[in-house]
């Protein structure tokens, strides 16, 4: 007689405040795998891959501690399921369940792939929330309207009112919505020596990494015998109160700063929470209650330029990428508004470039699968979107090297405001740029062997011919785009030889591009 209930915990759902564990049961088995499809639909970094089955493999640890029926799943004993249906299917059958059920996943392809256990298995098949994100997911079409731009700002102003976060009576607290433009310093000789040094953890890895080696699973960047970032709801309040310590003060400040003349110049002032965050160990509710509770007591030593600006990323950016995301698939995963198509570069994968911003961004990338946000956005991402990069292939490097990456926030990121290949769906431009802004917010130019200075020759910045190539290229497109006018403008006028010399100087780069 049926009388087991199997009940999907996936690697990115592993949040021990979900209504589900209120109550112990016998009749309730609780199935976490280390699952092949997973590892291998894409080339991860091999320690994104060791942090989530570390913290997969902890979270059933606790659950057995409360008392909870675990069944945990290594590589080992998945080896022989294709799929994840086929290992619901048999597990189903083994236990005897009446039914079975999974928490809502966050991407696309394992919604659809789930969905289909409905006409598979013989017993009910049910779909939860994950009780984690702010904006429920049935709230998600009040806000957004498929293959339309959807106002970052105006969805942020709507949730600081909907949840009273830095409000006073109906009104911003201290009159502004936002303070982005306090939020873009780089960093002086004095500022480096104030860098905080990350917390970082030593979580053992060797098991997984010998589970991984075993069973050839293909990977990038590289190893380490632990495990850095946090692996369960404990380690990530630790980093949540170590980051309200100690880098909030100054977050605002230098949240879109870059160097390399600090050994933390990977941390910086960044929390490094995302990874805590997206695997759900702690929730965006909590961190912003916690971060706000420092500002309150913190007798002005975080401004409301830092906190704001920290909001910012977790109540609006975050969940607005999620809305965006759910609202446009399957088809925003096809947009390439600038029919981009060429192949990315091989450096991409091992750093060995001479521009130093991009060998700096992507070598620190492959050490410890993390960049911050403009790292992404305006190093790597920019130079792919002046280099007409494919973007399924941007796609793929950013959702395989990055620690924090699941396609419910690298895909717009990724393909909205790094390669604007869904023609304005999130930015209202093209995020854009030559050498001046990385020279402006870094110290990258001062060691590179190009001249950030020069447009042509063979020391000039690939990054500034690129540039205005870009705007020469896709001039009847940026032309129409008021944000592009100041661009458009000084393209205009340009002398047709002048433009003729830097196309020349572009198209040599191109081709010439795994050599840079």
């Amino acid at each position: 007689m049926k009388d087991k209930h199997l009940r999907l915990i996936l690697g990115d759902q592993l949040n021990p405040r979900h209504t589900w564990f209120d109550t112990i049961s016998d009749d309730v088995i609780y199935v976490i795998a280390e699952l092949h499809q997973e590892a291998t639909y894409t080339k991860h970094h091999i320690k994104k891959i060791t942090a989530f089955f570390a913290a997969m493999e902890d979270f059933a640890k606790y659950l057995k501690s409360k008392g909870h029926q675990v069944c945990y799943l290594t590589l080992d004993d998945t080896e022989q399921y294709q799929t994840i249906n086929q290992l619901i299917t048999e597990l189903t059958e083994k236990y005897a369940c009446e039914t079975f059920t999974y928490q809502q996943p966050d991407e696309y392809r394992l919604r659809v792939q789930l969905a289909k256990l409905s006409e598979q298995l013989k017993l009910p098949v049910c779909e939860i929330d994950t009780e984690h994100f702010l904006l429920t997911f049935n709230e998600i079409p009040k806000h957004f309207t498929a293959q339309s731009h959807v106002r970052m700002e105006g969805f942020y102003r709507n949730m600081r009112k909907q949840f009273s976060i830095l409000m006073q009576g109906g009104k911003p607290e201290g009159g502004a919505w936002n303070f982005d433009s306090n939020n873009r310093q780089s960093f002086k000789k004095t500022d480096l020596k104030l860098i905080p040094k990350p917390l970082i953890f030593d979580n053992p890895a060797e098991s997984y990494l010998k589970r991984i080696e075993k069973h050839k699973i293909n990977t990038m960047g590289n190893s380490s015998v632990n495990v850095d970032y946090p692996i369960n709801r404990q380690q990530s309040l630790t980093l949540l109160d170590f980051f309200c310590k100690n880098q909030l003060p100054n977050f605002g400040n230098f949240q879109d700063a870059m160097t390399q003349a600090s050994p933390y110049a990977w941390s910086l002032y960044h929390s490094r929470l995302s990874f805590s965050l997206n695997c759900k160990m702690i929730s965006p509710k909590e961190v912003i209650e916690t971060a706000l509770s420092a500002y309150r007591i913190s007798e002005g030593a975080i401004t409301l330029n830092q906190i704001e600006g920290f909001i910012r990323q977790i109540l609006g950016w975050r969940e607005y990428v999620r809305g965006m995301y759910w609202i446009n698939m399957p088809n925003y995963a096809q947009q390439n508004f600038f029919n981009a198509q060429r192949d990315l570069p091989k450096w991409f994968w091992d750093g060995n470039t001479d521009m130093n911003c991009l060998k700096h961004a992507i070598s620190q990338s492959l050490e410890h699968a993390y960049a911050h946000h403009i790292q992404r956005l305006m190093i790597t991402g920019n130079f792919s979107l002046l280099a007409g990069i494919a973007p399924d292939q941007v796609d793929e490097w950013y959702l395989g090297i990055y620690i924090d990456a699941i396609e419910w926030v690298e895909l717009p990121n990724t393909r909205s405001m790094a390669l604007f290949a869904d023609g304005g769906w999130v930015a209202t431009k093209p995020y854009s740029a030559s050498g001046n802004y990385v020279n402006k917010m870094s110290d990258y130019c001062k060691s590179c062997r190009y001249n950030v200075k020069e447009k042509l020759g063979d020391s000039a910045c690939p990054l500034n011919s690129l540039y205005w190539n870009f705007i020469g290229e896709n001039y009847d497109k940026l032309s129409t785009n008021p944000r592009m006018s100041f661009p458009v403008r000084n393209w205009d006028k340009m002398q047709d030889d002048q433009k003729i010399e830097i196309k020349e100087k572009a198209t040599q780069l191109l081709n010439n591009i795994e050599h840079l």
